[in-house]
Parts: structure tokens; sequence; C-alpha cells
């Protein structure tokens, strides 16, 4: 099943309106293409509604926060609601200051969304408000282990099932969950974290993966998050002497571009709890 999304999104070009983060906002591009999907970046208020209209997904991202973006995303989510379209959220270093945290709650109270994806302690600051985010990144002391495994799907299954969506939390252990099944995923390198945007190029991927397989939401992501930690893989093997962050962010991409669904399906790496 999950080797089949990609192909999916390969045969079906889903366009992907991004309302993203200014630091990674080309990269999520060249991820949405290199997995076969098509981006279109907007984020004026004037016109959002108009781009929203014209694509089949919607990826709100809120890594560089301003009041004029701020009020851009709530338009374009509530049109992208209005005509059933894929919505995602990115809620990019939630916690981390009170301007993040009141617009994500704001987004996830006025907006329907089918998946959110952050990291572990972004997450549990919606959900719980008590995330120890650093900056942007999680804080070790709410890495998911193989220790707290159970603990931590029980936890995505319920956040899911109260958002009445997929819940994504990414780190070195990935968990996909809606409220009755939570894929745990083992693909990637912890180098991928030494590269600023993985997570901001995969809420891309997400969006067009799911755009493409409407009827099998919780495996899209799956298949997205396992396509984007196998391309850290194969490119991490790829590096040569000398090479480093930058080169491999390109290598990622590329592998993305060649990912396959045999490829995919002999490197994927996951159990369903």
């Amino acid at each position: 099943m999950l080797e089949n999304c990609i192909e999916n999104v390969r045969n079906q070009t889903p366009l992907v309106h991004n309302i993203t983060n200014y630091v990674t906002v080309n990269d999520v591009a060249n991820v949405i293409l290199a997995c076969g999907g098509s981006p279109i970046m907007a984020d004026d208020k004037e016109e959002v509604s108009e781009i929203t209209a014209i694509c089949g997904g919607l990826n709100i991202n809120i890594g560089t926060l301003n009041k004029r973006t701020i009020e851009a995303m709530v338009i374009a989510g509530k049109k992208s609601n209005e005509l059933g379209h894929i919505t995602v959220l990115d809620p990019v270093g939630v916690g981390a200051s009170k301007l993040r945290t009141d617009t994500a709650n704001r987004l996830i109270n006025e907006v329907k969304f089918d998946v959110i994806r952050g990291n572990i302690s972004e997450i549990k600051t919606l959900a719980l408000g008590n995330g120890t985010t650093r900056g942007v990144d999680a804080d070790v002391a709410d890495t998911v282990t193989k220790e707290n495994l159970d603990s931590m799907v029980k936890f995505a299954k319920d956040f899911a099932k109260k958002q009445e969506c997929v819940v994504a939390i990414t780190g070195a252990i990935d968990l996909v969950a809606d409220s009755d099944k939570c894929y745990v995923i083992y693909n990637g390198k912890p180098q991928m974290s030494k590269i600023t945007g993985t997570g901001c190029q995969l809420s891309g991927m997400i969006t067009a993966f799911v755009v493409a397989n409407k009827d099998n939401k919780l495996e899209a992501v799956a298949s997205a998050i396992c396509t984007m930690g196998l391309a850290g893989e194969i490119a991490f093997s790829h590096l040569k002497e000398y090479e480093g962050n930058s080169t491999y962010r390109n290598r990622i991409i590329d592998a993305i571009y060649n990912m396959d669904s045999e490829t995919l399906s002999k490197g994927a790496k996951y159990e369903v709890r």
C-alpha cells in the first residue's frame, strides 16, 4: 500500500499551495517537484483565497510568522476547508514564543486540518501546552524512544482522535497516527537534523502525497515520511569525502526524485501498532 502512494503522486501531479517560511521555501518547492507534485507559493491575503482554490492541497508552515501572513493563513485555510481540499499544518517552533503558540492554536480552532506534522515537542505543546521546545528543534527530554514507544503511540492516537486528523510526529523514530492505527517508522539518518528545513520539506511532500491519495490519508502520510527517511539513507550512502550538509541536502532531493515504488517497498522500515 505505501509504495503505491508515490506512484499516484507522479501520475496526478497535484498542485500544492504553500504558505511556508522564507528560510526553506526554495527547498520545499524543489522537494514537491522531486516527488512528482507541483508547488505554488503565495502568502498575501489579497490572493491566497484564489490560489488555494486552484490547488488540491494547502500546506501551512508557521516558521517565520508575521501579522500579514497570519491573516493569509487563516483566509487560505478557511477557503481550503470550504472547497474540501487537503489542508496540512506544520507548527514550527510552537511553544518558543507566545506569537507562535497563539497562532497555532488559532489555526487549529478556526481551520480543520487533515494532517498536523511536527516534532514531538511541538505536538506536545499543541496537545498538552507543555512541550519543551528548543527554538524550532525538539528538546531531548521529549524524544520518542523504544522505552517510551507504547505511551507515545497512545499519545499520538489520542491527539489524532481529538483533532480528527492524522498526526505525524517526526524524529529519530517517526509516528503517524489516526485514532485507531499508528505507523512506527524507523527510516532516516541522524545527520538529516543538520540540514535546515527537512521537516518543512516533508510537510510540503506530505501535502502532495495526501492530495494524490485522499482515500488513504494515513498511508499517504506514512509513505511520504518513509520516502523522506529512505532518501536520507540513500543520499548519505553517496556522500564523498569532505562533502557535508550542503551536498547532503541536494542528494536527498535527488534521491526523492529517483524514488520509485520498488525502492520504497524494499527500503521502508516500519511497523503498525
